[in-house]
């Protein structure tokens, strides 16, 4: 489906400027809306779900796979990954003598939970297993040679970086000094130049070809895991003495990765978070079960619960506290154990809260008093001496949010150094801005993907650093605020939100980056109570004739979307949103997580 061509169409519920500044338009265009009328007679599908799917490229002939996906008929041979069998062969060879393996993770939860995957399938097979997470402010982020040398004198004879490692040249060339083999298993954007390493399996490595690139770590280290799991097979490791482990047990760990780490809900990835949700549901990974009971999930758990919930408990370790924590939280089979675990993490994620909001205030004001009356800078930089590093990309997300552009928030040193992140909007390539950047010397160093991105910058280089931003991303960033439309699938009325249809929509999830969750419309609702509730939410009721909605404005009560609401008790708008599922004692109900309301057009 292309949206190219919407201004040429009448915008949707005739909304040309809503409460966020934005035009709502018809996701589908007139060709998908063919395709969704087809989908409709061929396959028998409701209506509104066969625009969901037309909506999102789902072709007519493929909507029955699409809603019943099949990761054996997904599943590509890992072979077609440059390096893999290179480094299966080198992991499998680790296997069979029962040689010490280290993994050098990441510290967010596409590290933790890559880690935690190798570490399961290597300790299954009683491999000696030793899981180095860095600390994020004493190491930053990657291998660092002080790292390698430690952990070759504690004896590891292999090295395996998960989630890192494509561009850490200074580390990997010291174990390569010093005759240790390192396996990189990473997936972010990399140059030409490859680092001293036995292999380096990276789907964004200019010479890989699998059409892999949209995989999280923890996909790629699945992969991994799968090819060496093979290797064994045919050296026939596997016997009556020795059982082949299931490697779907560990889906829950990839599922969980995968929606974390925010790449496209597509293809394999859409298949690995389907069949892991299946796996996270029965609870068997004791830690990740942990968090769940602390963050009180009563339903089936969710890639909202994955992404909101969950994840930022085990990020909060490698945020504020030990970053070791989340993975080997993960990696645990004892529940007493988890249990002590997951408690220290859900109080360092109530500590990590307060710091952000602290922060955030201070941005916000940073970047109102930037933007003022004007268009604003293509890019938001903001930087403070007091902030907590492990914070910035929190920040950074909050800002691209709410100014609709890319952000940099950065933490200063008294040394003069930052240490910033990044987060970008669809149509600006952050990491790629950031690698030219550290080409000319703007950056002691960076690296990331298309919307995110890590840096360290010396503070007398920020002038230099804004400007070359404003020079490279200025077009790009504001085309995408331009086009920046709210695309609503449907039409609907609070009678027509049911539970029900909600199950029958969540058929074409899981939803999440690049698989946009379906928006629907309810047309001049009234608001039949509203109030600010938590921390500047917005809680609304709908009255759509004899039925009500709740509904709920996340961040809002200051944005002139939650004014809107506020001053329009008792009167009718137009309200657009994504429903959700609320389980209580047992029961489900219907709920709308507001995204944007307008005043309906004047009768005449």
């Amino acid at each position: 489906m292309s949206d190219f061509g919407t201004a040429a169409r009448r915008s949707f519920l005739g909304v040309e400027r809503s409460a966020t500044g934005r035009r709502w338009d018809d996701r589908l265009d007139a060709t998908a809306g063919l395709s969704a009328t087809a989908m409709v007679q061929r396959h028998e599908l409701p209506e509104l779900l066969a625009r969901v799917l037309a909506a999102r490229g789902v072709a007519v002939d493929d909507a029955s796979d699409f809603l019943n996906p099949s990761l054996r008929q997904l599943m590509p041979d890992p072979s077609v990954l440059t390096d893999m069998d290179s480094a299966a062969e080198r992991i499998a060879d680790a296997v069979e003598r029962g040689e010490a393996v280290a993994i050098f993770g990441d510290y967010d939860v596409d590290g933790a939970t890559s880690s935690a995957l190798l570490a399961r399938f290597l300790q299954s097979q009683g491999v000696p297993t030793r899981v180095y997470i860095p600390d994020r402010i004493f190491e930053g982020y990657g291998p660092n040679p002080d790292a390698i040398r430690l952990l070759i004198e504690e004896g590891a004879g292999l090295i395996v970086t998960v989630d890192c490692g494509s561009t850490s040249h200074e580390a990997l060339g010291v174990a390569a000094d010093l005759g240790h083999p390192v396996v990189v298993l990473d997936h972010h954007q990399m140059g030409a130049d490859l680092p001293p390493a036995h292999a380096v399996v990276n789907p964004n490595r200019q010479d890989d070809l699998s059409g892999l690139g949209y995989l999280a770590a923890v996909g790629v280290s699945f992969l991994a895991v799968v090819a060496v799991n093979r290797a064994l097979r045919r050296r026939g490791w596997y016997g009556e003495s020795r059982q082949e482990p299931d490697l779907l047990q560990w889906l829950d760990l990839v599922a969980l990765g995968t929606v974390c780490d925010v790449v496209p809900l597509i293809g394999l990835n859409r298949a690995f978070v389907v069949k892991g949700l299946i796996t996270l549901r029965r609870g068997a990974n004791p830690g990740i079960a942990a968090l769940a009971r602390l963050a009180r999930i009563d339903a089936p758990v969710s890639p909202y619960h994955l992404g909101f919930l969950i994840g930022p408990r085990i990020n909060a370790g490698g945020r504020i506290g030990d970053a070791a924590l989340g993975a080997r939280l993960l990696s645990l089979d004892s529940t007493a154990e988890a249990e002590v675990i997951a408690a220290s993490l859900d109080d360092l994620n109530r500590q990590r809260q307060a710091v952000e909001a602290a922060m955030l205030e201070q941005a916000l004001a940073e970047a109102e008093a930037e933007i003022g009356g004007s268009e604003g800078p293509a890019v938001l930089v903001t930087a403070d001496e007091h902030w907590h590093p492990g914070i910035v990309g929190l920040i950074a997300a909050r800002l691209k949010e709410r100014f609709q552009r890319p952000a940099f928030a950065i933490a200063m040193m008294p040394n003069g150094l930052g240490t910033g992140s990044g987060r970008s909007v669809p149509g600006v390539d952050l990491g790629a801005l950031v690698r030219a950047a550290v080409g000319e010397g703007l950056l002691v160093k960076g690296g990331g993907h298309a919307m995110a991105a890590g840096i360290t910058v010396e503070k007398a280089r920020l002038g230099d650093f804004r400007a070359f931003l404003e020079v490279r991303a200025a077009v790009a960033s504001r085309a995408a605020r331009s086009a920046s439309a709210l695309l609503v699938d449907g039409a609907l009325t609070a009678r027509a939100a049911t539970p029900d249809f909600i199950e029958q929509i969540e058929r074409a999830g899981p939803f999440g980056a690049g698989h946009a969750e379906p928006v629907f419309a309810f047309p001049a609702h009234r608001i039949g109570y509203v109030e600010t509730v938590g921390n500047g939410h917005v809680r609304v009721q709908l009255s759509g004739g004899d039925q009500n909605l709740r509904a709920i404005a996340f961040r809002a009560a200051d944005t002139e979307l939650g004014r809107l609401l506020l001053e329009s008790r008792g009167r009718p708008l137009h309200v657009a949103g994504v429903l959700g599922l609320d389980h209580w004692q047992g029961r489900k109900q219907a709920s709308l997580r507001i995204l944007d309301a307008a005043e309906p057009e004047p009768v005449r």
